[in-house]
C-alpha cells in the first residue's frame, strides 16, 4: 500500500471524555467540529453518543448533516456560528441549535423560525463571536422569554492556567447572566482545566477529546504510519529533493516515504522533522514536498517497511511545535488520502 495508514482510537476519545466528564459536577457536552477535528465526526459523535454524549457542538450548519444521519433525532446539535443567512432550511430540517451571535441573527431567528430553539452566545471579551454587554442589556429581556437553550462565551487565554484573562471573562460573563434561568456554558477543554468556577451547567470539549493539550493527561487517539517506497545509498557530498537543500556529510541511506503536503505534513517541516523506526529516531532530510518525504535511515540495521510521525515516541503537540504551530492544526489537517484504520467504539 502506498498511502499512509492514519489509526484512530475511539475508546481513547471516550476515555478522554470521561475524563474530562469526571471533572465537572455538570453536564459535558462534545466539540465535533472540523470534521471531528479531523478524525471523521460521524464515527466519534457515534463513539461518544453511546458513551452518554446527549449535546454536540458544530462550527457551522453544514457540518450536522453527517451527524444527525448517523445518530438520527436524538442529541442536540449546537451550531457556533448561528443563524446565516441559507441555513433556514438547515436548520429546520436536521433540528439544529444555532447559537446566535448578533441582534442581526436573534431576529432573523425569530423571524423566519419561531419557536424553533436557539442559544445565544455573549463576548465577553475575545472580540470574535457574540453579542457584545451593550447589544445583550438592549435585547436580553426579549431573547430570555423565548426561553433559549443555552446562553455561552468562549474563553480566549484559558490554555493559560494563570493569565489574567481568565478571571476578566469569568467576571464579565457572571455580569451578563446572574440570575438568568438559563443554562450557561463558559468552558472548553482549557475551562474545564481552569477548575468548578468555570464549568456553570455545560462544558464544551473540543480538543481534550483527541489528545491534545492542554489536556496534557489525555489518552492518545491517533497513530500515523508511513510507507516507505524507496531507499538508496547516497555518497558523501551528494543532494536530496528539491533545491538541493540537503548535502550529506556522510555516505547516508535516503528512505523514500509516500506523504507530503497534500498529507497535511506542512512544508515548514522540512529538514526539521523526525520520524521513527521503533524507537529510533529517522531525521527528515530535504524538502516536504507534495507527495514524498526523504528520511535518513542511516542508523537502522533493517530497511524498514514504514515510518512513524506521530505514535508513541512523538504525538500532535511534539510535532506541532516542531512546525512552530498548535496539535489543533496537525490534526485538522490530517489529508484524505490516508487508509484510516478507526479501532473501537
Amino acid at each position: 500500500m502506498s498511502t499512509g495508514r492514519l489509526i484512530i482510537d475511539l475508546d481513547a476519545v471516550v476515555a478522554n471524555w470521561r475524563a474530562l466528564d469526571a471533572m465537572t459536577d455538570c453536564k459535558t457536552a462534545a466539540v465535533v467540529k472540523a470534521n471531528g477535528y479531523g478524525l471523521g465526526a460521524a464515527n466519534v459523535a457515534k463513539a461518544l453518543f453511546k458513551a452518554g454524549v446527549r449535546q454536540f457542538f458544530v462550527a457551522m450548519a453544514e457540518e450536522a448533516a453527517a451527524i444527525r444521519e448517523e445518530l438520527g433525532p436524538k442529541p442536540e446539535i449546537s451550531v457556533f456560528s448561528g443563524h446565516m443567512q441559507g441555513d433556514t432550511d438547515l436548520i429546520r430540517e436536521l433540528g439544529l441549535t444555532p447559537m446566535l451571535n448578533s441582534v442581526e441573527q436573534l431576529t432573523h431567528h425569530l423571524e423566519t423560525l419561531p419557536g424553533h430553539p436557539f442559544g445565544i452566545q455573549l463576548d465577553t471579551g475575545m472580540n470574535r463571536l457574540g453579542m457584545e454587554i451593550d447589544e445583550w442589556a438592549a435585547v436580553a429581556e426579549l431573547a430570555l422569554a423565548q426561553k433559549p437553550r443555552l446562553v455561552m462565551s468562549h474563553l480566549a487565554c484559558a490554555d493559560e492556567p494563570d493569565h489574567p484573562m481568565n478571571p476578566y471573562q469569568l467576571a464579565q460573563f457572571k455580569k451578563m447572566t446572574d440570575g438568568i434561568q438559563v443554562p450557561r456554558s463558559l468552558a472548553a477543554t482549557g475551562g474545564v482545566l481552569l477548575g468548578p468556577e468555570y464549568h456553570f451547567d455545560l462544558t464544551r470539549p473540543g480538543i481534550g477529546l483527541y489528545g491534545g493539550l492542554p489536556f496534557d493527561q489525555a489518552s492518545p487517539v491517533i497513530e500515523l504510519d508511513l510507507p516507505v517506497v524507496q531507499v538508496r545509498d547516497v555518497a558523501e557530498g551528494e543532494v536530496v529533493g528539491y533545491g538541493n537543500v540537503w548535502q550529506a556529510n556522510r555516505a547516508s541511506r535516503i528512505a523514500t516515504v509516500s506523504a507530503g503536503y497534500a498529507d497535511g505534513i506542512t512544508r515548514i517541516l522540512s529538514d526539521k522533522a523526525t520520524l521513527y523506526h521503533g524507537d529510533t529516531p529517522c531525521p527528515l532530510v530535504g524538502r516536504v514536498s507534495m507527495d514524498l518525504l526523504t528520511i535518513d535511515v542511516t542508523e537502522l540495521t533493517e530497511t524498514p517497511k514504514k515510518l512513524t510521525l506521530i505514535g508513541p515516541q512523538q504525538n500532535v503537540d511534539d510535532l506541532a511545535r516542531v512546525a512552530n504551530t498548535i496539535g489543533y492544526e496537525v490534526l485538522t489537517q490530517l489529508g484524505a488520502r490516508y487508509n484510516r484504520k478507526t479501532f473501537g467504539k
